[in-house]
């Protein structure tokens, strides 16, 4: 099944945000680290220990939505096709 224009640029901005969080995420829990908690760039985040609750109670509820969006788009195209 190949995808169509819309779904290419859906994808193509669920992976530009992706990698966008990615990122940040990544400057947060990582680089900042080993950063001095003294210095400006820490004012830019919030504490570490939403580090784990982000991820945990708003970003796995969307991957499951987005899963389970998919796959009731693939369950009504093979109802179709049959």
């Amino acid at each position: 099944m190949k995808a169509t224009g819309t779904d290419q640029a859906v994808g193509l901005g669920f992976m530009a945000f992706s990698q966008s969080i990615f990122t940040s995420y990544t400057i947060w829990v990582i680089l900042s680290a080993f950063i001095d908690s003294q210095r400006v760039i820490h004012k830019y985040f919030l504490p570490r220990a939403s580090a784990v609750l982000i991820p945990l109670f708003l970003l796995l509820p969307f991957v499951g939505l987005f899963i389970m969006c998919v796959m009731l788009k693939s369950q009504r195209v093979t109802k179709k096709v049959q």
